[in-house]
């Protein structure tokens, strides 16, 4: 196979197939052809952009050295998410200091449709998420937006199931402050309108 036939027009199994051999050019066409999609995941669990591409980088880098693993027959974007998801999750464990909360009787879970999240501008969202403080983020991202249940997430991330809904609560809480503060120019009115009746 020669390097010719690694570009834009490539398929994804031909990317693979180059990267399983190390080709520099399959992996950099795989890596421009799903920067996007695995950027925004990265990006849900860093506070800015240069954070999430570092953790993105990492990702590839998992995802070059295990492109062996990968079943063809399989939705090839949907591993490299996981994968993206699982480096995204090491980064939080190993930089947060989680706040383990004894009392959570007060607190009451605000439902939230994830189509509600889907309704919005990917840069509203995203800066939304990414001022959250660090423990929300990644609790709401991975409830909210990943659809993990909180005894999934208290599993992953090594918290009890109660800081995960606590922590959920408050982030839900802040991020309807900040909605309610955007101005138009924003986010369209209607998505900022769908969006509140969502998580109140």
């Amino acid at each position: 196979m020669q390097n010719s036939i690694y570009n834009d027009r490539s398929t994804d199994a031909q990317l693979v197939a180059g990267c399983r051999r190390q080709n520099r050019l399959a992996q950099r066409c795989l890596y421009r052809r799903h920067y996007s999609k695995m950027l925004g995941i990265c990006m849900r669990y860093t506070s800015h952009r240069d954070q999430a591409e570092d953790v993105l980088n990492r990702a590839f880098l998992k995802i070059f050295q295990k492109i062996n693993e990968y079943e063809e027959q399989g939705n090839l974007r949907a591993w490299m998410a996981t994968l993206t998801l699982r480096t995204a999750i090491d980064f939080v464990r190993s930089t947060i200091k989680y706040r383990q909360v004894m009392d959570f009787e007060n607190e009451q879970d605000i439902p939230l449709d994830a189509a509600a999240i889907n309704n919005l501008y990917a840069e509203d969202l995203y800066r939304l998420i990414q001022k959250l403080p660090a423990t929300g983020r990644t609790v709401f991202s991975l409830n909210a937006v990943e659809g993990y249940t909180h005894r999934e997430i208290s599993e992953m991330l090594g918290i009890n199931i109660n800081t995960s809904k606590w922590h959920l609560a408050q982030a839900k809480k802040q991020l309807r402050k900040w909605v309610v503060a955007m101005e138009k120019p924003e986010m369209k009115p209607d998505l900022k309108l769908a969006f509140l009746n969502k998580i109140t």
